[in-house]
């Protein structure tokens, strides 16, 4: 591609979408959504200068389309640096690579998202199924179109939310800006373009899929976490029934049923275990969770 002087702001941004093509999408999104605020602010405080001279004066202020881009690759290697978890001290040993994930941020966070992950599920789920019923409730009726936009914009808000918990949560780059919509055409062109961009439906797609994947997480994660906690605390509180201790009792019409003792090693290392497999799962979970988010919320954007 022959790189020229754009004349309109739908070429510059084409240009700068072209420059960024091998970049992360969500990186493009946000790009592409800054130029198009800066260049549109700029046109509409000069409205007298024709638009291809206000491009080629803003290409010596904003920068030329390769410029921007490059410009944004390198802000963004030092952002992800910045921002980027503290990895935990590399483990030589395969016992030491088990269990070192007790001091990765990234198990607990994979953990927190997937307790997380109902809410936001139940949340994402009704806004989703109310807004389309609404919406093709007034379908007929002019009322019928704000109410769609409405409800597009509501899942876009809510799609940007989600994108900023599994970046922070799961680390997964996503967009930091709202995806650009072509704000110089005209209305009903806009309107049309919404309904014609994949990354609206794989949005809906993905908020109806937090339903059963949240319940999902949430109970898995819950389960594993009680039954090792369990296991745990139930074979700390029969050693001190044995000693003598009374401190924690399992009994039926005043008779205490303990385990035997040697079975005691072996519900503490089940429970242990059980604490950290639980933490590896959330950590996998994390990380094959943010790649169907960012295939989802942000992949088609850059089409």
């Amino acid at each position: 591609m022959n790189t020229v002087t754009p004349k309109t702001i739908p070429e510059y941004l084409d240009q700068l979408r072209y420059e960024l093509r091998s970049a992360d999408p969500a990186l493009l999104q946000d790009a592409l959504y800054d130029a198009e605020e800066y260049l549109r602010s700029e046109l509409a405080e000069n409205p007298g200068i024709p638009e291809a001279e206000m491009l080629a004066r803003i290409a010596t202020s904003y920068g030329a389309p390769e410029e921007v881009a490059a410009i944004y690759r390198d802000t963004e290697v030092q952002v992800s640096q910045a921002l980027r978890t503290p990895r935990p001290p590399p483990r030589g040993s395969t016992l030491g690579r088990f269990f070192g994930v007790a001091i990765d941020p990234r198990a607990w966070a994979g953990l927190f998202y997937m307790l997380l992950s109902l809410a936001t599920g139940i949340v994402y789920f009704t806004t989703v199924v109310t807004g389309l019923s609404v919406s093709a409730g007034f379908a007929i009726l002019i009322i019928g179109i704000p109410v769609v936009i409405l409800f597009i914009g509501i899942v876009r808000m809510l799609s940007l939310v989600e994108g900023r918990i599994v970046e922070v949560m799961l680390g997964e780059r996503m967009p930091r800006r709202p995806l650009y919509v072509g704000r110089g055409q005209p209305l009903l062109t806009r309107i049309g373009a919404m309904f014609t961009d994949p990354r609206t439906w794989s949005t809906m797609l993905y908020m109806v899929l937090m339903l059963p994947l949240g319940i999902a997480y949430f109970t898995v994660a819950v389960t594993a976490m009680s039954v090792s906690l369990g296991l745990i605390v139930g074979t700390i509180g029969a050693v001190l029934e044995y000693i003598g201790l009374d401190w924690f009792t399992s009994s039926i019409d005043g008779q205490v049923f303990l385990p035997p003792v040697w079975q005691l090693p072996l519900l503490m290392a089940a429970g242990v275990l059980g604490l950290f497999l639980t933490l590896h799962l959330a950590r996998g979970v994390g990380k094959v969770h943010g790649l169907l988010a960012k295939h989802l919320l942000v992949k088609t954007a850059q089409h």
